[in-house]
């Protein structure tokens, strides 16, 4: 990725999510208000078990993933955490885009660098299970998907997703859909 194509998503990302950094989990706090979580399992059970209940997250992932994004272009970021500042080694199939200062420690060993990189694509039903899977089998994390201004984002974890819309009431349609794979706690977490 060009430095022009990184200052410009940098630049995007801050028109469209000013108040934090593009790592899913602290989204939640300043966009609560467009935020909706899903859980990946009936009951809120949080790890697959056997081929079947990994089928059902696998759905449960892509037809929110596909109400989001079917036929257009997503942008998948996928960190990488050291405790080094400089970038690491490129993932062969994703461009670098930014690096950040994630948990800042008087101890240099404590250090969280964030690297993200990221891969242009068009979205099909499918195309990333191999990297959804991981996500659910806590391989990976703060995976992010979303379209290609930012606008709409799909942050998988091991146990569900978060997921950020544009207003409320967009949140609001996308969360009556799928009422029964929402949490019981009154958080909605």
């Amino acid at each position: 990725m060009a430095g022009t194509e990184q200052a410009a998503l940098t630049e995007l990302w801050q028109q469209q999510w000013p108040d934090c950094p593009p790592v899913g989990y602290r989204l939640r706090g300043p966009y609560g208000g467009v935020w909706v979580r899903f859980h990946s399992l009936p009951e809120s059970k949080r790890y697959a078990e056997d081929e079947s209940e990994y089928a059902v997250v696998l759905d449960r992932y892509n037809t929110v993933l596909d109400e989001l994004f079917a036929g257009t272009d997503v942008y998948v970021i996928v960190p990488t955490w050291t405790t080094e500042p400089g970038v690491p080694p490129h993932r062969p199939d994703a461009g670098y885009w930014q690096s950040f200062l994630a948990e800042d420690d008087p101890d240099p060993a404590y250090r969280t660098y964030y690297h993200l990189f990221t891969t242009r694509r068009p979205w099909q039903r499918g195309c990333i299970d191999d990297l959804l899977r991981a996500v659910a089998d806590d391989e990976t994390a703060d995976v992010l998907i979303t379209d290609v201004r930012f606008r709409r984002i799909h942050h998988p974890y091991d146990g569900g997703a978060d997921v950020f819309l544009t207003t409320p009431e967009e949140r609001d349609r996308l969360r009556d859909r799928h009422a029964d794979w929402l949490s019981r706690h009154p958080a909605g977490l």
